[in-house]
């Protein structure tokens, strides 16, 4: 009989087992692809999900003492060889402007931003209007605010007269009940106030619980009112909000475009002093800095600080002037190259500037 011939059997794969005959090569294939597709489908849809986060990045720095920005008419002004720089902060996200997916992502990985809640930075239930508009009003009181305190600096000693009017009452103060809006501050303590300072030198002699005397005008009459004071261990407060109207004995404006909010004060302020004095403060150096400023000459603190630290940095600022208060977010948070200077005060910014422009800032109070 002839030997039964077998046909050669392969032999097995290393790799495992491989396809049956017949069965479709591709399938496994399509599958991975198809899959593959479709998560990449939903990755891209994420990334452009709305989110209820905004971020804040470094924005755009404004030398005050540029020729156009602070403009002055009535009194002689100076020109400087130096820079002071306000710092802003650049928001995306916000009402009306929502964040994506993405954007947060982007923001989480940069050093130089900020990813915050959105209630962290606005106000809850505001619209994009009405965030445009307090921003814009906040501008305006700032600049009122900083050239008041600017002109009665012992740099200039100008006097601002004011009426002083009231504008409400703080809810469980002495005040409430006692004062009407509309009704004019015009005496404190037997003494007559015609200028804001005035009434804040009066109180800085007052501790709290003090009753003190206040004359006031409301409408035709005249009288006098008693309000025991409230407040902290550092001043003495009436509870009163005052709507002051200025008399400006110079006329200083501002002009600004696309930049809201108070924490431009401080260095308004600055710039108007420099403008207005002989002395070349600055001296050739580039200071930056930020920080709101009371008509009294109050540094406050503002937010964002250290994302106006790294805008500081970008246009070559060496000195930066921050607010007392907002140290314990400028430690750990100074770029390489950036000196920054404690201020409480208007009088202590002005006093940094002098002496960053003589070659002495190195002995400066910073932030520890």
């Amino acid at each position: 009989m002839r030997d039964r011939q077998h046909a050669p059997q392969p032999e097995p794969s290393p790799f495992g087992d491989e396809p049956a005959a017949g069965e479709p090569i591709a399938r496994r294939t399509v599958t991975l692809g198809v899959s593959l597709l479709a998560t990449a489908a939903l990755a891209a849809v994420a990334l452009v999900v709305p989110t209820p986060y905004a971020m804040r990045s470094p924005g755009p720095t404004e030398d005050t003492l540029q020729r156009n920005l602070i403009q002055i008419d009535g009194a002689r002004t100076y020109e400087s060889t130096g820079e002071l720089r306000l710092t802003t902060v650049s928001v995306l996200g916000g009402p009306g402007y929502p964040m994506l997916s993405g954007q947060v992502i982007q923001g989480w990985l940069d050093p130089q931003r900020s990813v915050l809640p959105v209630e962290a930075i606005f106000p809850e239930a505001i619209t994009k209007e009405q965030q445009q508009e307090a921003s814009q009003a906040e501008m305006v009181s700032s600049q009122e605010s900083a050239t008041v305190a600017a002109l009665t600096h012992p740099a200039l000693g100008y006097d601002v007269p004011a009426v002083l009017d009231v504008a409400g009452t703080e809810p469980g103060s002495g005040a409430e009940g006692k004062l009407n809006d509309g009704d004019v501050i015009t005496g404190f303590q037997g003494a007559p106030v015609g200028t804001y300072s005035d009434l804040i030198d009066g109180l800085a002699e007052t501790s709290p619980g003090d009753v003190v005397t206040l004359g006031v005008q409301r409408g035709k009459r005249t009288m006098e009112v008693d309000i025991t004071t409230t407040g902290n261990e550092e001043r003495a407060v009436l509870g009163v909000f005052i709507d002051p109207q200025y008399d400006f004995p110079v006329d200083v404006s501002i002009e600004i475009e696309n930049i809201g909010g108070p924490s431009a004060g401080t260095m308004f302020a600055l710039g108007i002093i420099d403008k207005l004095t002989p002395e070349d403060e600055a001296n050739g150096q580039v200071i930056a800095g930020t920080g709101t400023m009371s008509p009294e000459g109050t540094v406050g603190p503002i937010g964002g600080i250290e994302q106006k630290l790294y805008g500081a940095v970008r246009d070559e600022a060496e000195w930066f002037l921050a607010p007392a208060d907002n140290c314990p977010q400028v430690v750990g948070n100074v770029p390489d190259g950036l000196n920054v200077v404690r201020v409480a005060t208007l009088a202590e910014a002005y006093d940094a500037v002098e002496q960053i422009g003589r070659g002495e800032g190195d002995d400066l109070p910073t932030c520890s």
